[in-house]
């Protein structure tokens, strides 16, 4: 089994003949993670976290240009919005927390059998309660530099654009992945819910790293909370500036070292599968 970071929050899970994309993104002008639509096109499997639209933007081309091949699971919020744009909102399913979803495909054999649970192309979904990370302005003055905005400024119109449209409103999920014996928790940002029952010590957490000024705090509290075997981060590269940056993430590997040295931090290379 083999999880795949496209940059953003995207990522590609592969089990057996399942190839499922979560996120997906295609960053903008100086984005330092560059994923062609060509790559994301291979993927008829998608699930979005949340609205905002470095999640949800690019779901759109990938339903229009696959077709009826392509299905995009989601909240209602990004249901909602992906309506605004496609003529035939069939393949878009909305979500929410407690539903599961098993995929598999059939076998070419005679008796039409599939993979069972653990087996490699059985992979099962959980939603669960999400929830995004405090927005602080701080971190959006530290980040919005005069020198920024002037170096950027062709992204301004699409940013000022797509914040307005793709809203979260307080709809983020969580996706609690089983596959081949694994447990793989993607969260949609660095915040948990309080009500909700998140599973602990899973083998990996995809853990989102980036959104306000106090980064290691936050993500304290999440691994606190939930114990994983190994993290693999995600969101830390500058994907969308000027509003977005390159997170440095030295505090977060000495808070790491003296508080939790058990657990496995991986900083993925993008496009690089990691073998799980």
């Amino acid at each position: 089994m083999k999880l795949t970071w496209m940059g953003t929050a995207a990522f590609v899970l592969e089990s057996g003949d399942q190839k499922i994309l979560f996120d997906p993104f295609r960053q903008l002008a100086g984005g330092e993670t560059a994923v062609s639509a060509q790559e994301l096109l291979q993927y008829d499997t998608v699930f979005v976290t949340h609205c905002h639209f470095d999640h949800l933007y690019e779901t759109e081309e990938l339903i229009s240009a696959g077709g009826n091949n392509t299905t995009v699971f989601c909240t209602k919020q990004s249901c909602d919005t992906l309506e605004r744009f496609l003529e035939d909102a069939s393949n878009v399913v909305c979500i929410r927390p407690g539903q599961t979803y098993a995929l598999y495909n059939e076998q070419g054999d005679a008796l039409h059998t599939h993979p069972q649970p653990g087996d490699p192309g059985y992979v099962s979904i959980r939603v669960l309660q999400g929830r995004h990370i405090d927005f602080r302005y701080r971190y959006l003055f530290d980040t919005l530099s005069p020198w920024r905005v002037l170096r950027y400024a062709r992204n301004l119109p699409f940013l000022y654009w797509a914040n307005r449209l793709f809203k979260e409103a307080g709809e983020i999920v969580a996706f609690d992945v089983r596959a081949q014996n694994r447990e793989i928790l993607i969260l949609g940002s660095l915040a948990l819910d309080p009500e909700e029952t998140y599973p602990e010590h899973v083998d990996v957490l995809v853990l989102p790293y980036q959104g306000n000024n106090d980064l290691p705090a936050r993500a304290r509290e999440v691994l606190a909370r939930l114990q994983p075997r190994s993290v693999i981060l995600s969101h830390f590269d500058n994907a969308f500036p000027p509003m977005s940056r390159t997170v440095d993430l030295r505090p977060l590997k000495k808070m790491m070292e003296e508080e939790f040295p058990q657990i496995k931090v991986v900083k993925p290379t993008a496009f690089k599968p990691v073998e799980l």
